[in-house]
């Protein structure tokens, strides 16, 4: 899968992008005609903890999807978008089974 990543307010290492990039393509095992995505990281500028954000939008056939969550640390943040998204791939596929 295509992964795009923008880091917004700071520079990712690459220890960062490798750990998206494996998360990631652990999607295409729930649906296996995701195109790309987009993930923007990004941090804000206040005295909260949590203030790591992760946005993706992930491009299918026919839909976009778009996730976003606000945490402690990225690692966080990006296991608990995949996990939202590993439920709408599912939910999608239902979708497509039950249509066909």
């Amino acid at each position: 899968m295509n992964v795009n990543v923008q880091s917004v307010n700071f520079n990712a290492d690459r220890k960062l992008i490798n750990f998206l990039q494996s998360r990631m393509d652990k999607l295409e095992t729930f649906y296996d005609k995701v195109i790309s995505s987009d993930v923007y990281l990004k941090v804000q500028n206040t005295s909260a903890k949590e203030n790591k954000i992760v946005e993706i939008k992930l491009n299918v056939p026919g839909d976009k999807f778009m996730v976003k969550k606000q945490c402690k640390s990225f690692e966080e943040a990006i296991d608990s978008s995949c996990g939202s998204l590993e439920r709408k791939l599912i939910k999608r596929k239902e979708k497509l089974r039950v249509h066909a």
